[in-house]
């Protein structure tokens, strides 16, 4: 079951997230090693794969830059869960497959290091420690789609080879 890391404050950066000095690569198990680090950094060394951030309004504001999602991601981090996100770091979220989910009172919700069950189908998040469930703001299909594919790329490829697979019978059928 899926761990709670609450980051409660407004306003939590993209710096915050990654701060720029480390911006030296894309790749997230190297971004990984310092998400967070600028807000808290014993993260890194509690966060554990599957495991959910809270966070306050408007997380991932400031930069666009895609490595805040990579850095969490390889953190290991399943999902962010917050009232709003920045609009930039929300759709850099659904290009890079990471769930970004929107909920109103999951601040006040839940307790640093809470267990949660995290529902897509359903829409919900709960605190198994309180028994307590919100709802979230449902997640399109297209992003769901692109997250189960692994990101943007990898969605467009997978469209690409079923276009191409849908024709091949056709291609066949015309040279016989």
């Amino acid at each position: 079951m899926p761990t709670v890391h609450v980051f409660a404050r407004d306003h939590i950066n993209t710096d915050e997230i990654i701060p720029a000095r480390h911006l030296t690569t894309d790749v997230e198990a190297e971004l990984a090693k310092y998400a967070m680090e600028d807000y808290d950094k014993d993260f890194v060394r509690r966060v554990q794969p599957g495991d959910i951030i809270v966070a306050g309004a408007d997380f991932g504001c400031g930069s666009s830059r895609e490595h805040a999602v990579w850095a969490l991601r390889g953190a290991g981090v399943a999902a962010v869960i917050a009232p709003n996100f920045a609009r930039i770091y929300y759709r850099n979220s659904i290009n890079n497959g990471f769930l970004a989910l929107e909920c109103e009172n999951v601040v006040e919700t839940f307790m640093d290091g809470d267990p949660a069950e995290l529902d897509l189908a359903g829409g919900t998040v709960t605190n198994t420690r309180t028994g307590q469930t919100l709802t979230f703001v449902p997640v399109p299909q297209f992003a769901l789609d692109v997250q189960k594919a692994g990101g943007w790329l990898e969605y467009m490829r997978e469209q690409d080879q079923n276009r191409q697979d849908q024709n091949q019978p056709q291609q066949e059928e015309q040279h016989a």
